[in-house]
Parts: structure tokens; C-alpha cells; sequence
């Protein structure tokens, strides 16, 4: 997990102002775009998940400019004779006055995609160039380590662009409440603040959608409230002022956040998000919810399925079951049985319905094999020449949105689950003690429309 992140806590009195300056830094660029050059920087966590950020600037500009213009929190030290290195990204790395800290010899190096490779610089980030069409990309590791093949981020980030345009103008949801907490962890998964994202200058933001709406969608369910709590955590939303936490609905007696092995799932993956600890009798009922073909399913007395199962994986590694458990490697199996020749999984391949390959499946799949440590695009998963992630890639429409299976049109909640699967990343995407909201009254500015 990456949990040195910064992230700002919204302060009640600024928070209109902030959501106006958000909404003109999207909305009103003061230099045309035709007259501006365009570069991708991709930055990766060492086995920890990539984010990728799109920028705009007049040509050319140095590498280094072009990390500090992706707004992604850089520290920097100038060690004279023009050579200004990178300590840290987003938090990971070492303080300026420890630039090289790591004792595994870890750093930030640089690099740039070539159409076909990275390629290594033969000088510093700010003696580099960019121009118009550049791929840079950095990598927390050691000497000789490049990023992953920038495919994936960059249609992480065509993804993230088609989904804006899905906002729904009057109260900054994407539709549904399941579908707007899955944006959220797609924000979460590329360090996105969901204060910036806004339909409209003048319309509420994914950020206001939860203030107003939060208190009541944590209250469904210890599902909802597990999939909120990671969101915020990841984001850096605080949490609804006495809203339920997936604590809230623990039952000391049964081990149950809920009777749904994927709520119990989600209920163990919040509670984890936000930094407390998980009863060890919740990972003893989700154990005992496990089937006998080593799945996960929906709902006792329904067959497996291997979205039930990917969640059931991550619950108990984050929760911190080893990944060589019993309960963990039989997880895995299933999965594996689950998995097509397309590379892509079925939601239950026993299914008399259909046992196609799907977006949602696939991005949860990969969630889970993450999150034991493995790689999708190798080992095990490889299968008829390609693999999980290659489907994922073959599911994307040309406008960045994905389908949920072939023959299908554009999918919302398949395109925000497949950003975190794309970036590498698995859940919870963070671990943080989250604030408290402010009560509700303290926002009429922000409420009073709705």
C-alpha cells in the first residue's frame, strides 16, 4: 500500500472557493489549446500501481518541469552543477535532506518511451527535453528497473477522460450510488481529488455528492460503507460526520459485518482502508463463507463466482492472511478456472447462461492477483499467447470507454472498474486514519440547493 501519501483535508469555510477555483482551472484555459503541446507522464510505484497524468505546455519543456506541471506532489533536491534530483512522488521515496534514504538502493529514476521501449536519459531530468507527444515516465526501484509498458496507464487515463463526460450535472453523482463509489475508487487509483470534478463550472462536484449524500449510503449496508471507506481514504474525502463505518455493523458474536460473503468482503477492505484493525472472527466468517471449489459466491446457495472471489482474496491478504494460506491459494485456483483463452474471466465459468469473458470480471481478477504479489502478464495467467490484461485492453471502445463483453456498448461501471485493474493497483488502494466530516449544518453554502 502506498501510505505516505499527502493528502489535503477539505477546510469547511474554503470549500466553496475551492470547488469555484476547480471548476475554472478545468473549465477556462487562458492559452488555447491548439496553441499548447501535449505529454503523458507516468509514474510507478515500484510493484505498488502507476498513476499517469496528461499535460499541457509550451514546447519544449525539461522532464522536470514537466513532473512538477503534472500536479502530482514532487520533492526535489538541487545538489548544484545543474543536476536537481527527484526524492520523492505522491510521497514515496525519501525527504530532500535524505534524497538517496533507501536502504534496498531504491530511487526515482527517468525515463522515456521510445514507441516501442523505455529508454534511459544520458542526462538529468532538467536538462531533458519534451515535446509535443512524450511519454515520460519515472519508476521507484533499483538501478536498471523501468516502468511497465505505459499501454495500460495511458488507457487508464483515456478512460478517466470518458468518464467526465458521464457526470451528471445537478448533483455530481455518476448515476447510481454503486457506480458513483466505483469513480470514486477510480479517482482514488490515479490520486485524483474528486473536488476537481464537476460537470459544470457552476454544478456540484463528486466531492459536494458525497458531503450531501455520504451519511445516507454508508447506512445501506457494510458493503457500501466498506467500498466508501476506501474511496475516501484514497481520495483524501473525509468521512460522513457519524456516518457508519463497516465497524458499525460487526456482530461480536457471528464474525459478520453482514451475511453476503461480498459485503463481508467489502466490510473487512474498509475497515482495513481506514486503518482499523479487523477482528480476527470477521476473517473467520469469511473463511468459513469460502466454497468447496475454493470460490467465493454472491450469496449462500448460488455457485461461485470469481468477482466474489476476487474480493474474498483481497479481504483476507489485506487483512493479513499470507498468501500461501490455504484459503488463499484455493481462491486462486478458482479464479484460474474462471479464466478464458481470450485471457479475460468469466463471472462464473459453470454458468448455463454465458460463460464470456467480461470487463468487470477481468479488472477484478487482476485486483486480486495484485494483490497476492503476482503478474497478470505473466506465470500462471498467461494463457493461449496473452492475458488478462491484453483483454482488458481489447474491451476499450475508441472514445476510452469499455465494454462490459464484446458486443456491447459503452459501460460506466465497467470503465471506472477497469482504471484501478489497469494502473496495477489492488484493494484497498490506501490505508489512512480518516477525519471526520463537519455535521452537515456547517455546510449551507454548499447545501442549500439540495
Amino acid at each position: 500500500m502506498i501510505q505516505q501519501r499527502k493528502w489535503k483535508v477539505l477546510l469547511v469555510v474554503a470549500f466553496g472557493v475551492v470547488l469555484a477555483l476547480a471548476a475554472l482551472a478545468t473549465f477556462g484555459k487562458a492559452v488555447p489549446a491548439k496553441d499548447l503541446a501535449t505529454a503523458d507522464i507516468v509514474a510507478q510505484f515500484g510493484n505498488q500501481g502507476s498513476v499517469i497524468r496528461e499535460i499541457q505546455f509550451t514546447a519544449p519543456i525539461s522532464g522536470l518541469a514537466a513532473l512538477e506541471e503534472s500536479g502530482l506532489d514532487v520533492v526535489t533536491k538541487d545538489f548544484g552543477g545543474g543536476w536537481i534530483a527527484v526524492c520523492a512522488i505522491e510521497g514515496v521515496g525519501c525527504p530532500a535532506d535524505d534524497c538517496f534514504c533507501d536502504p534496498d538502493g531504491k530511487y526515482w529514476g527517468n525515463s522515456y518511451w521510445d514507441g516501442s521501449a523505455w529508454q534511459a536519459y544520458s542526462v538529468g531530468a532538467s536538462q531533458t527535453e519534451l515535446n509535443d507527444g512524450a511519454i515520460d515516465g519515472w519508476y521507484w526501484g533499483v538501478w536498471g528497473d523501468t516502468p511497465a509498458n505505459p499501454a495500460a496507464a495511458l488507457a487508464a487515463e483515456s478512460a478517466m477522460e470518458w468518464i467526465r463526460t458521464q457526470q451528471v450535472i445537478t448533483d455530481g453523482s455518476f448515476g447510481s450510488e454503486s457506480v458513483t463509489l466505483d469513480v470514486l475508487l477510480a479517482l482514488g487509483a490515479n490520486h485524483e481529488d474528486p473536488a476537481t470534478w464537476s460537470a459544470a463550472p457552476s454544478a456540484p462536484s463528486l466531492s459536494s455528492y458525497f458531503l450531501v449524500n455520504g451519511h445516507a449510503i454508508a447506512a445501506k449496508n457494510a458493503g457500501k460503507a466498506g467500498k466508501m471507506s476506501m474511496g475516501t481514504a484514497a481520495t483524501g474525502l473525509c468521512y460522513p460526520f457519524h456516518g457508519k463505518t463497516p465497524m458499525s455493523y460487526y456482530d461480536e458474536q457471528t464474525g459478520l459485518f453482514d451475511s453476503l460473503p461480498p459485503n463481508q468482503a467489502m466490510g473487512i477492505l474498509g475497515t482495513v482502508a481506514l486503518s482499523e484493525t479487523v477482528p480476527v472472527t470477521a476473517v473467520q466468517a469469511l473463511k468459513a463463507m469460502q466454497n468447496s471449489d475454493g470460490g467465493w459466491a454472491w450469496s449462500s446457495g448460488f455457485s461461485s463466482d470469481s468477482n466474489t472471489t476476487a474480493l474474498g482474496i483481497q479481504a483476507l491478504v489485506a487483512a493479513g492472511e499470507p498468501v500461501t494460506s490455504t484459503y488463499v491459494v484455493s481462491g486462486l485456483h478458482y479464479l484460474k478456472s474462471a479464466q478464458n483463452d481470450d485471457g479475460g474471466f468469466a463471472y462464473d465459468p459453470e454458468s448455463a447462461w454465458s460463460t464470456a469473458s467480461d470487463t468487470n470480471s477481468t479488472a477484478y481478477a487482476i485486483n486480486a492477483i495484485y494483490a497476492v504479489g503476482e503478474d497478470p502478464l505473466t506465470g500462471t495467467w498467461v494463457i493461449s499467447g496473452t492475458n488478462p490484461v491484453n483483454f482488458l485492453l481489447s474491451m476499450q471502445l475508441s472514445n476510452g470507454s469499455f465494454k462490459w463483453q464484446k458486443g456491447f456498448g459503452a459501460n460506466l461501471l465497467a470503465t471506472a472498474q477497469a482504471v484501478p485493474a489497469l494502473l496495477g493497483q489492488s484493494l484497498p488502494l490506501v490505508e489512512m486514519d480518516v477525519p471526520q466530516c463537519p455535521p452537515r449544518n456547517f455546510f449551507p453554502l454548499i447545501l442549500k440547493d439540495q
